[in-house]
């Protein structure tokens, strides 16, 4: 499968969405959330000062922001940041991937350990952040939780633990508790699943930092589409008008400081068998 550059020149994307004919993603390191039309034209739409991460939206359409450093989630309301939801008494860590529901249910991971220092690993959490803002853990003992999609009934979250190599399923009840933890999928040889989305066929799409990939897997570990890259793939998201563009995130580095002083991180396109399904 090919690709083609749609942007290039950017610190560090993540936390792709498609939302409203456009491509919404994260520019970390630079502090931004930036927005891109499928035609390349690119939007600035907040500057986010402890680095922004995960993103979603509310019902009535103000956008939610993963707020790293300081652990917290911001709502946009196409004017100005306001504190939705203050994660640092609940996040071992740096807060970092989100997925949210139809009903703005969040559901957010964090490092658990301080990871570009090099500190001993400790395994993290996922926060269940309710619309109004309340918050409470759902889950412990991830090994590293990334990206997360959440199944188009609303009953199954699955999410991506980088450090133990494969993709982990809940069910989700009826107020927003996790239960029957279960591998969904197990990644082969050094893969592993950074950000994630699903399509229609109940295929997840994972991009894998350190194999210079994203693969398309299904229940049980299945391969069934690679696509090669030549940097780090970071994360992936279905959209474009027929919902079958996939947008890969990759990047040169991973480390804030490269990141910043060497810019190379990209979002490229490539054609997908399915359409985008459920969440994000």
């Amino acid at each position: 499968m090919t690709t083609e550059t749609l942007l290039d020149g950017l610190c560090f994307g993540e936390g792709p969405r498609w939302h409203d004919g456009a491509l919404y993603f994260s520019d970390m390191h630079a502090h931004k959330v930036l927005k891109v039309t499928p035609d390349g034209e690119v939007t600035e739409i907040v500057e986010v000062p402890n680095l922004p991460s995960g993103l979603g939206w509310l019902p009535d359409g103000d956008m939610l922001i993963v707020s790293m450093t300081d652990r917290k989630i911001l709502r946009f309301d196409g004017q100005a940041l306001h504190l939705h939801a203050d994660l640092s008494a609940l996040a071992g860590f740096d807060c970092n991937d989100m997925v949210v529901d139809a009903t703005g249910r969040a559901y957010v991971g964090n490092f658990g350990f301080d990871l570009h220092a090099g500190a001993d690993y400790t395994p993290a959490n996922l926060i269940c952040v309710e619309p109004d803002g309340t918050a409470r853990v759902v889950a412990e003992d991830i090994n590293f939780p990334n990206g997360a999609v959440i199944t188009p009934d609303g009953k199954t979250l699955i999410v991506g633990e980088s450090f133990a190599g494969h993709l982990t399923a809940f069910d989700i009840e009826n107020n927003g508790d996790l239960s029957n933890r279960r591998v969904w999928a197990d990644l082969p040889g050094d893969a592993i699943p950074d950000g994630i989305c699903l399509d229609d066929h109940g295929g997840v799409w994972a991009a894998s930092p350190p194999t210079n990939e994203c693969l398309r897997v299904v229940e049980g570990g299945e391969v069934t589409h690679r696509i090669a890259m030549d940097q780090q793939a970071i994360a992936c998201m279905l959209g474009g008008e027929d919902g079958k563009t996939l947008f890969i995130l990759s990047s040169r580095d991973t480390h804030p400081d490269a990141c910043v002083q060497n810019p190379q991180a990209r979002v490229d396109t490539a054609f997908a068998p399915y359409r985008r399904a459920g969440f994000p």
